[in-house]
């Protein structure tokens, strides 16, 4: 019998809690990302970093308010969910996570999307799996 193969979904669920949005950081937007995300929202470079985004020596990034992504709010969640940074979309998977088993308990206790149920073996063998199907695996 051939084995399925794996589903984000036995191990990730996003609830749009919007915990990963916040905190006085953010993450670093490549190109492909400025792209994506300047075309989910319609607007020019220049209205992108006029209003969200903030540039410092030529690193882009997303402006933080009250304490969290400009994207950000507790009604709606990310407002630029379909056009957001790889990074964003990657997290909570993040590979670093299969080589400490208190990485992995840390972030799931603070992310309600990761499967309560599995152990780090458990998560880990899935997870990878994973990774194996899709080298850039997004959330």
């Amino acid at each position: 019998m051939k084995k399925s193969p794996a589903q984000l979904s036995d191990i990730f669920t996003c609830t749009r809690c919007g915990y990963c949005c916040q905190g006085e950081t953010t993450v670093s937007l490549d190109q492909e990302d400025q792209a994506r995300m300047m075309a989910e929202l319609g607007l020019s470079r220049e209205e992108m970093e006029e209003q969200y985004w903030r540039v410092t020596e030529g690193v882009v990034q997303m402006r933080i308010v009250d304490h969290h992504c400009i994207f950000y709010t507790a009604e709606s969640g990310c407002a630029v969910h379909e056009g957001r940074p790889w990074r964003c979309g990657q997290w909570p998977l993040h590979p670093s996570i299969l080589a400490d088993e208190d990485n992995f308990r840390t972030i799931r206790e603070s992310c309600p999307g990761i499967n309560q149920e599995l152990s780090w073996e458990q998560f880990c063998g899935v997870f990878r799996l994973l990774l194996e199907q899709d080298k850039r695996l997004l959330c």
